[in-house]
């Protein structure tokens, strides 16, 4: 049986992100397992005095998610959506509102905060279309294209994905927007209730977004914005991209306009969104674990990789053939330093020491 308190504790100790928690379950079986493993995980990987998140803080955070009308929902739960379980995105969620809306098939509509009126109206409308077509939208409650597809939705039901804890309402303006959600549809996270977000969460909440839907359709965007980000995500879980054409002559439109000359599926009204989702398959196949590495042969290992790594990005394959480890060993040990703060992934799957 898994224990929620168990779960949490170990995806908020120090270090531990969503790949590394999930490589911990697959090698010691359980969370519990888990925690009592991670000190000496830490310590072999170059870090000592480490204690992994106190019972109580787990504690804590679940009775304030129960004083908010809200709930843990676990990547082991019947409830958590199949799409992102496949994917190891995040180990569990905090939900605001109907969790059923999880059960459903999404589609994120996401673009521009500062959204012309028609790239508003067309996304309102998409979401209002997709959602008779039987699809929840979701999307990340910001100003502008975000809100108008929210509005959109809600009748059918819509799913909002913070980047800080799900009573922290962002932007202000969309507080009202927001309740509407929440009774309407649901709220998701996976920080803590009262957290405030900050930069470098919108990658993950990205992430997410992309992970709960089969497809992502970017309605206005610039070349360098979060919409992109999600779209790049996106293809990088096997879901489809979509993209509204516009003017050349509007910044908005090179977004959308980049993503169609890559290959994104163009999109006029919700049927094309429909009909490119026909041969959408999220779930990518299971992976065979193979047996872990002995205790010599780790020592060597660390040896051997600790001397490869430095500051400078390399990839993992290039650390595998310069080292001849096993995939199995090299991961662990690549765990280990990660635990202990001192190994840095990049958005490119490379990795280095951290400075």
């Amino acid at each position: 049986m898994t224990d929620p308190i168990d779960w949490l504790r170990l995806y908020r100790s120090e270090n531990v992100g969503p790949a590394s928690f999930f490589r911990l379950l697959d090698r010691f079986g359980s969370a519990s397992a888990a925690l009592d493993a991670l000190p000496d995980l830490v310590r072999r990987g170059g870090k000592k005095n480490f204690k992994p998140c106190p019972r109580r803080d787990a504690e804590k955070e679940i009775e304030a998610l129960t004083r908010l009308g809200a709930r843990l929902v676990l990547a082991a739960d019947p409830i958590f959506p199949e799409a992102l379980r496949a994917l190891e995105i995040t180990p569990l969620l905090t939900v605001l509102g109907d969790a059923d809306l999880l059960r459903r098939q999404a589609v994120a509509v996401v673009g521009a905060r500062e959204a012309s009126i028609n790239g508003r109206k067309i996304a309102f409308t998409l979401a209002a279309d997709l959602g008779r077509a039987g699809f929840c939208v979701v999307s990340g409650l910001a100003r502008g294209i975000d809100a108008a597809a929210h509005q959109g939705g809600l009748a059918e039901g819509t799913v909002a994905v913070l980047a800080g804890g799900v009573d922290c309402i962002y932007p202000p303006e969309n507080a009202r927007l927001y309740r509407e959600i929440v009774e309407k549809g649901c709220v998701v996270s996976e920080m803590p209730p009262g957290h405030v977000a900050q930069a470098q969460h919108f990658p993950r909440r990205n992430r997410l977004i992309a992970g709960l839907a089969l497809g992502v359709v970017v309605v206005e965007a610039k070349l360098r914005s979060g919409s992109l980000v999600t779209a790049r995500l996106a293809l990088e879980q096997g879901r489809e991209v979509f993209a509204v054409p516009g003017s050349p002559l509007d910044p908005r439109a090179a977004g959308p306009n980049s993503l169609l000359k890559q290959g994104a599926i163009l999109v006029e009204n919700a049927g094309d969104i429909v009909a490119g989702l026909g041969h959408a398959d999220p779930a990518p196949p299971p992976v065979i674990a193979p047996p872990p590495a002995d205790a010599s042969t780790l020592s060597a290992a660390h040896e051997m990789v600790t001397k490869s790594l430095t500051v400078t990005a390399v990839t993992v394959d290039e650390i595998l053939r310069q080292c001849q480890l096993s995939p199995s060993t090299l991961s662990l040990v690549l765990l280990e330093l990660e635990l202990a703060g001192r190994l840095e992934r990049h958005p490119d799957h490379s990795i280095s020491l951290r400075t």
